[in-house]
């Protein structure tokens, strides 16, 4: 087993022995390399209520080069492309850090949905749209969670 392979293993193992509230991830076709993950909309953003599904490959020199993290649901986000799924977030760049792992990634996803970072945007429209008309934003973002990220029983249930 390689280094990059005992590390994926302690970094699943420590996920299921302390599990991160609103977020998971596992083996997808029992690839180490190849991960899915889901992260809760929190609850103080239009994306409550919301489940997002991501897809995480890693590199064969991880934890020296960042995993690829893309979402695989639809979201209206300035940082997310919604049609490839890609994000512009730093700690998944040029702010990579080798001590970085998965439990953090998806933290900082959650923490990032809350808080977008418009001048990082890689959809200006929606940057700016977040920045001057806030209520605009947040009710697309709260209409597309309703349509892509909720299950049809969760959207109706009180």
């Amino acid at each position: 087993m390689s280094r990059t392979q005992r590390r994926l293993r302690q970094e699943l193992n420590h996920l299921r022995s302390d599990p991160i509230d609103g977020c998971s991830a596992h083996l997808k076709d029992n690839d180490i390399f190849n991960w899915t993950a889901s992260i809760q909309g929190p609850h103080v953003s239009p994306f409550a209520g919301g489940t997002f599904n991501l897809n995480i490959q890693y590199p064969q020199d991880y934890p020296l080069s960042p995993p690829t993290v893309t979402f695989a649901t639809k979201i209206y986000h300035p940082n997310i492309d919604s049609d490839s799924g890609f994000i512009s977030l730093n700690i998944l760049g040029p702010d990579w850090c080798p001590v970085l792992t998965i439990s953090k990634i998806l933290l900082s996803l959650q923490a990032f949905l809350a808080d977008p970072d418009p001048h990082n945007a890689i959809v200006p429209e929606i940057a700016l749209e977040y920045q001057i008309r806030r209520s605009i934003y947040e009710r697309t973002a709260v209409d597309w969670t309703a349509r892509f990220a909720m299950e049809w029983t969760d959207r109706f249930a009180e």
